[in-house]
């Protein structure tokens, strides 16, 4: 049972040091009571820091008196990681948006509510480049991108968020201020307390500030679209593309099914005469010279390979492929007013496996499913759709969902490549892990957060998002990217 007598006190403690940073209105609590899961959950206020010093603060306050603190940035998790499921406070570091580029050592450093695409951009004004892109990078921010090490479309080549940060700087749940790491290259001090709290989803610690590395922006891009006679060659070309000595910038597979369900949407082929089969997004950066030289090479591998393929020449051609992409999950949306999104990762060759045991359960169980995803580095996204009002459709959704993360298990892999674990992924997150390992990490969330504040009801605790009604609500990333009606295609 909630402690109000205790939370009363502790938030009269805060407005005196906060002051109107501490919100306590039903608008505002409303508006953090639910992230991209949309399974809404009431705070019993939320806190707007200005600063990183009042994060301190915050925590100090909750641990002594027992309050549940949930971090949030843009709320744009699609596992629930920022739902504040026990109530509590939210703590909101979207104003800790300080942004400052190194040119001279190739660093970033910048507050936890920096923007991504913010970020990309300044960057870019100084011939750099931040690769780490998540979909929704024009809304997301850079803590949360730490706190479940985000990927994207480049990780094939590039990698992901924890491959940038040299640094965090934040608060532990006791309010002492703490630094991981340092704007160097190389730190081999000690414990690695920082690679420790990227991916934790803010249950270890408070991200305030991260120096990120930075590394020379791509001169010159170059697009193709692929469409084979299989996913065995499909998905196969990780591979066979290293063998050529290519590494893709962006290697992205839609499945046979993914696309029949887009054409159907737009109404129109993506290759003319040629029957849903499955596609490759392929894209190539560097140097005018090296992209030139890798193209070459990709050319002859597709004219081989697949059955047609289109390059783009401009980049009003390469958005053209780029819709066929957006377009695969936008469409998925028409079919039922639930749609999971299970970013499942496996090794590069079980991928195929998965593939399979996707379409043994879109048959067994009725289901529509549909992959799609960054096939480079074999996190593929797994999408079920159904009707969340039908109890008996629901129940058969829920079943192939259990089969399916059992499976990748099954073939090495793991439940969550980039989105975390949240609230979404907690009934499978155990299987993931033997006793001894589970037990090492419930010791590391004793030994950095004694009362349990931060973040409570994430990744250890068991939560069915299935039996919970969705919110009702358009976030503003998916007003973002609304695709066009099939007649303005």
């Amino acid at each position: 049972m909630k402690d109000y007598t205790a939370i009363a006190n502790a938030s009269s403690k805060l407005v005196e040091l906060l002051g109107n940073c501490v919100e306590f209105g039903e608008q505002a609590r409303e508006a953090a009571s639910y992230d991209g899961l949309k399974v809404s959950f009431l705070p019993d206020a939320v806190i707007r820091v200005n600063k990183a010093e009042q994060v301190g603060d915050v925590l100090r306050i909750a641990n002594e008196h027992a309050i549940p603190v949930t971090t949030r940035g843009a709320g744009s998790s699609l596992t629930g990681g920022a739902t504040p499921i026990a109530g509590g406070w939210v703590l909101d570091l979207s104003r800790l948006n300080h942004l400052e580029i190194d040119e001279n050592n190739q660093l970033a450093r910048c507050g936890a509510g920096v923007v991504v695409a913010d970020l990309q951009r300044l960057a870019a004004e100084s011939g750099l480049f931040y690769p780490p892109d998540p979909s929704s990078k024009k809304f997301c921010t850079i803590g949360g991108n730490i706190a479940c090490n985000a990927g994207g479309l480049r990780c094939v080549k590039y990698g992901v968020t924890r491959d940038y940060v040299l640094s965090l700087a934040g608060y532990l749940a006791s309010g002492e201020y703490v630094e991981w790491g340092r704007a160097t290259r190389k730190f081999a001090t000690g414990y690695n307390v920082r690679d420790l709290w990227i991916g934790s989803e803010g249950t270890l610690g408070v991200v305030t500030e991260a120096t990120l590395r930075l590394v020379d922006l791509p001169s010159s891009t170059r697009t193709f679209l692929g469409v084979f006679e299989s996913d065995e060659v499909a998905l196969s070309s990780p591979g066979e593309l290293r063998k050529l000595g290519l590494r893709p910038s962006i290697l992205e597979y839609l499945d046979r099914w993914t696309i029949d369900c887009l054409q159907k949407y737009v109404g129109t082929d993506v290759f003319p005469g040629i029957a849903p089969h499955p596609m490759l997004l392929i894209e190539l950066d560097g140097s005018t010279i090296q992209v030139d030289e890798q193209a070459k090479k990709l050319e002859g591998w597709l004219k081989k390979t697949a059955l047609a393929y289109r390059s783009a020449h401009s980049l009003e051609e390469a958005e053209e492929l780029w819709e066929v992409r957006r377009q695969g999950s936008s469409s998925m949306k028409k079919l039922a007013s639930t749609k999971l999104n299970e970013d499942v990762v496996v090794p590069l060759d079980k991928q195929v496996e998965l593939v399979e045991a996707v379409e043994r359960l879109r048959a067994g169980y009725g289901i529509k499913i549909g992959v799609f995803g960054h096939c480079g580095d074999g996190n593929l996204h797994v999408n079920l759709m159904y009707d969340e009002e039908n109890s008996e459709e629901t129940s058969r959704a829920v079943s192939a969902l259990k089969e399916l993360m059992s499976k990748v298990i099954e073939l090495g892999g793991a439940i969550s490549g980039e989105h975390g674990v949240g609230l979404a992924k907690t009934p499978f997150v155990r299987e993931q892990f033997n006793p001894a390992e589970w037990r090492a990490m419930l010791a590391i969330k004793e030994a950095l957060d004694p009362n349990k504040i931060l973040n409570p009801g994430k990744i250890f605790d068991v939560f069915h998002p299935w039996e919970q009604k969705k919110k009702s609500v358009t976030l503003s990333w998916e007003i973002e990217h609304e695709e066009p009606k099939p007649q303005e295609v």
